[in-house]
């Protein structure tokens, strides 16, 4: 049996490298909610990557989140897309929140097509953001949208049930929404480890 080196002993002796954390880039993209961003490496959503947003079930206070952000890049001319959302949004909510629906622009695609037209959408990089709700995406195809979001250096979100939350997925940031008591929980973020705390995020009917 080989002689056992304490780690303590090894690292004085400069016989093991001990790489130290680089700090990622601030990002340019806060969320809206400041709970969030602190609880986030790089202080806001990850730039030219795809997000997951992981639901309980519809209207928990998805949309309620992103519309911060969704009104910062309409209101600075750039465009977003919504790709097959189960829902028309509502215009006049959404101009309320700050959102210009000059540049929010729907495409209307079968669940087989949503995903191909996200991916096209977000490799193009005429979008600053798109939103999706796959009904069904894989690995592979979670891996398709990460690398468009970053080819097209667009930010990228997809709303999955949260069931999907015990598979695997390339996303930069995966967020679960809880509806009781009614929080979001950070599972993985790009830069660091996630928070252990969940964000308290009242759900406004």
């Amino acid at each position: 049996m080989g002689q056992v080196v304490a780690l303590d002993a090894l690292l004085s002796d400069r016989k093991v490298w001990r790489g130290q954390p680089v700090a990622l880039p601030a990002t340019t993209q806060p969320t809206g909610l400041a709970a969030l961003d602190d609880a986030l490496p790089m202080g806001g959503w990850p730039e030219s990557a795809l997000t997951e947003l992981l639901l309980p079930a519809d209207g928990v206070g998805e949309l309620r989140l992103l519309l911060p952000t969704l009104a910062r890049l309409t209101q600075a001319k750039q465009d977003i897309v919504l790709v097959a959302p189960p829902y028309v949004p509502y215009p006049a909510g959404w101009r309320q929140a700050g959102v210009d629906f000059a540049y929010v622009h729907m495409i209307d695609a079968s669940a087989r097509d949503a995903l191909w037209a996200t991916e096209q959408c977000l490799r193009a990089g005429c979008a600053s953001a798109v939103l999706c709700w796959p009904q069904q995406a894989d690995d592979r195809a979670l891996r398709r949208l990460q690398v468009a979001s970053e080819t097209g250096q667009a930010l990228g979100f997809a709303f999955r049930d949260a069931r999907a939350a015990c598979n695997p997925s390339p996303a930069a940031l995966r967020i679960m929404f809880d509806s009781t008591p009614s929080q979001v929980r950070v599972l993985k973020c790009r830069g660091g480890l996630a928070p252990v705390k969940a964000i308290p995020f009242p759900h406004i009917h």
